[in-house]
């Protein structure tokens, strides 16, 4: 199917910038801040429910698998759904995706705000997955249709990455806010009048635009990619909680492996794939994609792990920890605004290096937290991290999309937010692992020492949380000094998970040393040569992401 065109341009599948498929004229800075207002949303579900984490655990008692669930089914269902919802987009329309996204994930919101088991709300956040897979790709590849040039697009896409590292920054200041004066499910009843919002103001003002592609779309390989993905990163997940050897964990993990390169042999033998695999390998694209996991794995785990010490370690309301965490977002904000204007004059690479170190700076500076609360050391590092964080993502995505053309908008943005998920996923695992290692051994030893039997040691190594808990159901000095070995405890393992956040940034700042060092029309490889100039005046990046006729 052919969409609108662009003005002046042969790509069949662009819509005329600020022109809605209707043919009403609307500002394209317009549609950009339709499509931010729902990728807040989108930002701030997946971090809302980390402050409501104690309360949740208080009412609905989930065992500590369902606990990891329960925040992790979020972003597993949208790491798994992306590229097949990104790739659909392409073909039947981004912007019917888009308001397909915005009523599952209100029906989602529904049904967690009044779950009545852990298992009902685990089944809901997997909704709001599906549904934040149908969202986020599609606002991003609206927004490459939208901003055809490069220049004016990197300032679009700062304020997009902005509002995407802002919305994951408040989460837990907006969660807070509400469980100052509701219940746990506030979190998600916020979302049903705005995404109700957004179905109208989007079918009017949005643009819509399908890909001219020739060729079936690969629907088997579309459901293979999300089926190696969902055993992949759920074999991670169990190994994250401690069942590193179980059969639960490894027959998962190799199905998902399996899947995965059955999927990518068959996008190699296919005339018209889903994703051209190979293009992971060029350093502007490649790179990119690799730097936006080693970013997201190393720090998605500590905002759960931080929002958790600032509540249950420092003692502050759910309201005051997103007051703690304000100062980030507001660095990101600045980052963000000013990404476009330090992309042009640094280049890609030393800009992405730039935000890999800081943030491993900010890492770095957050070791010097313990038990005693040091606000000026948490807003400081909090600054950094906001600045390092938004600068590196700005990048990252900023050369991905630009390396794509505009007809796979749709699968190269779904490529980038399916390593966002997957590292967020992976991160989750990876740190709550390096955390129960120094959290859990320490708690058994305490309750054993102070004369506590065996199973509460067990329940209170399980998390801070039950310690606090096990410690006031037998009280006295026993349950005194298990209070305070927990809490020694989850400091040390926070200053381990930093440890290892801050050597995984180091690596992803010698990985962008991979990127191109300009921004312009014909960016130069890491050694200097410059890529032959393909159809789209862009460095060839006409065929970046299939062979042949472009597919999406």
């Amino acid at each position: 199917m052919s969409g609108t065109t662009t003005a002046g341009s042969q790509q069949a599948d662009a819509p005329v910038p600020g022109r809605r498929s209707g043919g009403a004229h609307v500002n394209r800075w317009v549609v950009l801040t339709v499509l931010c207002a729902s990728l807040l949303l989108v930002a701030i579900d997946a971090t809302v429910l980390h402050v409501a984490v104690p309360a949740v655990t208080e009412d609905l008692r989930p065992g500590s698998i369902q606990l990891l669930w329960i925040v992790d089914a979020y972003p597993l269902m949208c790491a798994s759904l992306l590229i097949l919802f990104g790739t659909l987009g392409d073909r039947v329309g981004r912007r019917r995706v888009l308001l397909f996204g915005y009523t599952l994930f209100a029906v989602a919101s529904a049904v967690a705000a009044y779950a009545p088991s852990a298992a009902v709300l685990i089944g809901a956040r997997a909704l709001l997955g599906v549904g934040g897979a149908m969202i986020m790709p599609a606002t991003l590849s609206i927004l490459r249709q939208v901003f055809p040039d490069r220049r004016e697009r990197a300032l679009a896409v700062g304020i997009w990455s902005a509002v995407a590292a802002v919305g994951a920054a408040v989460g837990p200041l907006v969660g807070g806010l509400l469980l100052e004066h509701f219940w746990w499910g506030a979190v998600f009843l916020i979302n049903i009048p705005l995404m109700a919002a957004s179905l109208p103001i989007g079918r009017w003002l949005l643009p819509e635009s399908v890909s001219d592609a020739e060729g079936p779309w690969d629907v088997f390989g579309a459901v293979l990619a999300a089926a190696g993905l969902c055993g992949a990163i759920f074999g991670v997940k169990r190994a994250g909680s401690g069942e590193l050897l179980s059969v639960g964990t490894w027959l998962p993990l190799l199905a998902g492996i399996v899947l995965i390169a059955w999927f990518v042999r068959r996008q190699r033998r296919r005339p018209h794939p889903l994703v051209d695999v190979g293009t992971l390998t060029r350093a502007g694209f490649g790179t990119s994609v690799g730097c936006i996991v080693l970013t997201v794995l190393a720090l998605v785990g500590l905002a759960l792990i931080a929002a958790q010490y600032l509540q249950l370690v420092l003692g502050l309301s759910p309201l005051q920890t997103g007051m703690r965490l304000l100062p980030l977002s507001v660095a990101a904000i600045a980052a963000g605004l000013a990404g476009s204007r330090l992309l042009a004059l640094m280049g890609p690479r030393a800009m992405v290096s730039l935000g890999f170190v800081v943030t491993a700076l900010a890492v770095l500076c957050l070791t010097g937290v313990g038990e005693e609360d040091r606000p000026g050391l948490l807003i400081g590092g909090f600054v950094l991290l906001g600045f390092g964080l938004e600068t590196t993502l700005f990048g990252c995505y900023e050369s991905m999309l630009s390396e794509a053309p505009p007809e796979q908008s749709g699968g190269a943005a779904a490529v980038g937010e399916t390593a966002y998920q997957l590292g967020a996923g992976i991160g989750i695992a990876l740190l709550g692992s390096v955390m129960n290692a120094a959290y859990g051994p320490g708690v058994r030893g305490a309750a054993g020492d102070s004369g506590l039997p065996s199973t509460a040691g067990d329940d209170a190594s399980h998390s801070l949380g039950e310690a606090y808990e096990v410690a006031a159901q037998y009280g006295g000095p026993s349950g005194e000094a298990l209070r305070q070995a927990a809490r020694g405890a989850f400091v040390s393992g926070l200053h381990a998970t930093l440890l290892v956040s801050a050597g995984l940034l180091l690596v992803g700042a010698l990985a962008a040393l991979r990127l191109p060092r300009r921004m312009d029309g014909q960016p130069q490889e890491p050694d200097g040569a410059e890529r032959p100039t393909g159809p789209e005046g862009n460095g060839g990046s006409g065929q970046l992401l299939s062979r042949g006729v472009p597919q999406p």
